[in-house]
């Protein structure tokens, strides 16, 4: 393993975060030297990134706990192109003022990890729609597109699988990867940044904007990308029966985000607890040697530390003390996900798989309908093989609360209102 200099560089290689760099040695020399700037770009698709985002977000918070300045890149811009990567088809186009929103909210974020401000090392969030916007396309073409072939864009995965898998890739996606780079030499030549890090799967896209700058502003640059990360069962991280795993309270309960963690496989404690918290090496060497029920302690742990840092220390609290009653003293947790339906409704009955869905513990009804028939479905603690099953005011207990459950771990209230 090299031996590394700097305190970034050597926090990240101590906790699993690097994957590839394209000058690991002289990275290391300038980032021992003085401060870095760094960016990540993230698009705006939609009103809240999800845990899949995670990594690049921890990323930019150990640069900026060891003294560099983080800028956060938010792809107004290029969210109107679509990034092709790992994707069969073209993303929807979105408006201006969708995108906007997208932003704002994905901000809110961003500023649980990072401290933003004026200062030297504080973390300034930036949008490519400020230079991409205003592009003149001749111009543009002749200063960038020349500096890129055709053959060698094609031979790119986020292309060359979209072809072989016979899927079309529009003229307006294949820009992509020439925005991305032009970024980069943007935000090298305006806020003198120097390195740009990502996901594995934006290796090419960095290395392209890495060669630009050197080409046309001889800047000397550097990309650094993290390692995908996939359950010990091999599974994406992120992904769960519900659907996606998202950061924005608005989208996901602190208790469900403070759930998925604490359902994290044995296998995968003691690297997320590396990646996803910022407890010492000795803690979490300590709690990933735990054995049988020891190993439950230590996810309890990672879910703690991963809900406080994304949701505050308050929220993480409530929704572990909503678990201990939930599982330990058999009681409805008051920061359990809950969903209200008029009692008119209920008077009539209501599919007990379409409960499970408006409640997210399915994806879709007929994701609902296979959880009941395979037993997995509980109404009020009792198992329910019918899947035709209606809940009613029966069903009811003295508050006027019906608890939902997917599998042992997941539960949901629905409250006639």
């Amino acid at each position: 393993m090299t031996s590394l200099k700097s305190d970034f560089l050597r926090r990240l290689q101590d906790r699993g975060f690097i994957h590839q760099c394209t000058d690991l040695e002289a990275l290391d020399a300038k980032a021992a030297k003085g401060p870095v700037t760094a960016y990540i770009g993230f698009d705006a698709t939609a009103d809240s990134l999800h845990v899949g985002s995670l990594v690049s977000i921890m990323l930019l918070r150990w640069l900026q706990k060891t003294g560099h300045k983080p800028i956060v890149l938010m792809g107004g811009g290029t969210t109107k192109v679509g990034d092709p990567s790992g994707k069969d088809e073209s993303r929807q186009l979105l408006s201006d003022e969708e995108i906007a929103g997208n932003i704002a909210s994905i901000r809110q974020v961003f500023e649980r990890f990072l401290t933003f401000g004026d200062g030297p090392a504080d973390a300034v969030l930036v949008n490519n729609a400020d230079w991409l916007d205003s592009l003149a396309y001749i111009p543009f073409l002749r200063e960038v597109g020349r500096h890129f072939t055709i053959n060698r864009m094609l031979a790119f995965d986020s292309v060359k699988l979209r072809l072989e898998r016979e899927q079309p890739l529009t003229f307006l996606e294949f820009n992509y990867m020439i925005l991305q780079a032009y970024d980069f030499l943007e935000l090298a030549r305006r806020r003198d940044c120097a390195l740009q890090m990502g996901g594995s799967d934006q290796w090419g896209n960095i290395v392209n904007g890495v060669e630009l700058g050197r080409r046309i502003a001889g800047k000397e640059l550097y990309g650094l990308t993290t390692p995908l990360i996939t359950t010990a069962a091999g599974a994406k991280m992120g992904k769960t029966a519900a659907g996606a795993v998202w950061l924005n309270e608005a989208r996901l309960s602190a208790y469900d985000y403070w759930q998925f963690w604490r359902n994290t496989e044995d296998g995968d404690v003691g690297r997320f607890l590396r990646l996803f918290t910022e407890l010492p090496e000795d803690e979490i060497g300590r709690l990933e040697a735990l054995e049988g029920a020891g190993i439950n302690e230590a996810k309890k742990v990672l879910a703690d530390e991963a809900t406080k840092l994304c949701r505050g220390a308050e929220a993480a609290e409530a929704a572990a003390e909503t678990a201990r009653q939930t599982f330990e003293e058999g009681k409805l947790g008051a920061e359990l996900p809950s969903i209200e339906v008029p009692r008119a409704e209920l008077a009539g009955g209501v599919a007990l798989f379409e409960l499970m869905r408006r409640a997210g513990l399915a994806e879709s009804n007929g994701a609902a309908r296979r959880l009941i028939k395979g037993g997995g479905a509980r109404l009020n603690d009792a198992v329910i093989g019918d899947e035709t099953r209606q809940v009613g005011p029966g069903d009811l207990n003295s508050e006027g609360v019906v608890k939902l459950s997917a599998g042992k771990k997941r539960h949901a209230l629905v409250r006639a209102v």
